[in-house]
């Protein structure tokens, strides 16, 4: 990566089903806001890579995608995996997963927020404050050793947990940051709650001892943890009484799901896997080969993504007009939401993928 020149390119992995209908105008999306601002443009590459490529070619993610995604500035993937192409082993095609592999993108991050007008599931009035980014360990836990697992003798099966320091070291000290960050935006204190189950597991016992020593050296934020099982129930009871959660990678992947259906649907959930020096944005839903060519997707997760991208870029590279670029793509969907106007499927309302894209275009000014 460079940043000498103030073209930035994005590698855009289209992806399977509905990707491709959600991506398109994500790039449109981008490059409509992106001619608002001075000083930096933005260069698209589509590169092929997902489960409808593994069918037709035997490749999942190729190595000269994988190259070119590497050597670019930030990587925007769109939903990936079809259920009935699988690997020999029963397991679905994952080259989402396998990237962040690749690219040691350790930090999952999932915003969950109230977003007005979006059939938000509770009804007691402080949910309006939910703001709050859960924040996955991306690549080990029981995620580590996917490849590994084993069945013996049909009779039982068998998966390893792995929890390194020097990954839950970077891990924490992001979240402290990203915190901080928080903090100074809302001017409001910041807190980081560490999510394990540390009563039961020594692996877990061990997460939460490093976290414990790393928020010595974040003093100016509140540090504190709770157990998995409970925090499920608090994320539905007082989703507004948290900050950042930090946690390991299933658990992640539990819980972020648990925010999206906070937030109202998986359609508004983005997020971002970010390591030392790469990041890949993409939206939580799945594929939806289900609704794929009917033009009634929700592109909205897809375009906070992108704005999340923009945001994360402007950060990296110290330019505070790509910060504020991407904040106005997240304003311009808030808007679109809070005028309950032009609603997907998904959110109790009929208007289609073009007719919602229209709407954030507008609502861009």
């Amino acid at each position: 990566m460079s940043n000498i020149s103030n073209s930035f390119r994005v590698a855009v992995f289209e992806g399977d089903g509905i990707g491709p209908e959600i991506t398109k105008p994500t790039l449109k999306v981008l490059e409509t806001v992106s001619r608002r601002f001075e000083g930096f443009d933005l260069e698209f590459e589509i590169l092929p890579a997902g489960a409808g490529h593994y069918r037709d070619t035997g490749s999942a993610l190729p190595e000269e995608s994988m190259a070119k995604a590497r050597d670019a500035d930030a990587i925007l993937l769109s939903a990936i995996g079809l259920p009935d192409v699988r690997y020999d082993d029963g397991t679905e095609i994952r080259p989402q997963v396998d990237m962040r592999f690749e690219l040691e993108l350790f930090a999952g991050v999932r915003p969950v927020r109230f977003f007005p007008g979006a059939n938000c599931p509770l009804s007691d009035p402080r949910v309006e404050q939910m703001d709050f980014v859960l924040v996955r360990e991306s690549t080990e836990g029981l995620f580590a050793h996917m490849h590994d697992g084993k069945v013996i003798d049909n009779q039982s099966a068998i998966e390893t947990l792995e929890i390194t320091r020097d990954t839950s070291e970077k891990l924490f000290d992001f979240s402290f940051k990203l915190a901080q960050q928080r903090s100074a935006q809302k001017n409001r204190p910041g807190k980081v709650t560490c999510v394990d189950k540390a009563n039961i597991f020594r692996s877990f016992w061990f997460f939460r001892s490093i976290f414990e020593e790393r928020a010595k050296l974040f003093p100016d934020i509140e540090a504190d943890a709770a157990y998995v099982d409970a925090m499920a129930m608090w994320m539905v009871q007082r989703p507004w009484d948290f900050d950042v959660l930090v946690t390991e990678n299933m658990f992640g992947d539990i819980l972020s799901d648990l925010g999206a259906g906070l937030m109202g649907s998986l359609g508004l959930a983005p997020s971002a896997d970010i390591g030392l020096d790469h990041a890949v944005f993409q939206p939580c839903h799945g594929s939806a080969p289900d609704i794929a060519g009917e033009g009634i997707a929700n592109p909205l997760a897809m375009i906070l993504s992108a704005g999340m991208m923009l945001t994360w870029l402007g950060q990296k590279h110290e330019m505070s007009q790509m910060v504020e670029c991407g904040e106005v793509v997240d304003a311009a969907v808030s808007r679109v939401l809070s005028e309950g106007k032009i609603l997907t499927r998904d959110l109790g309302g009929s208007a289609g993928t073009d007719d919602c894209v229209a709407a954030v275009l507008d609502a861009l000014g």
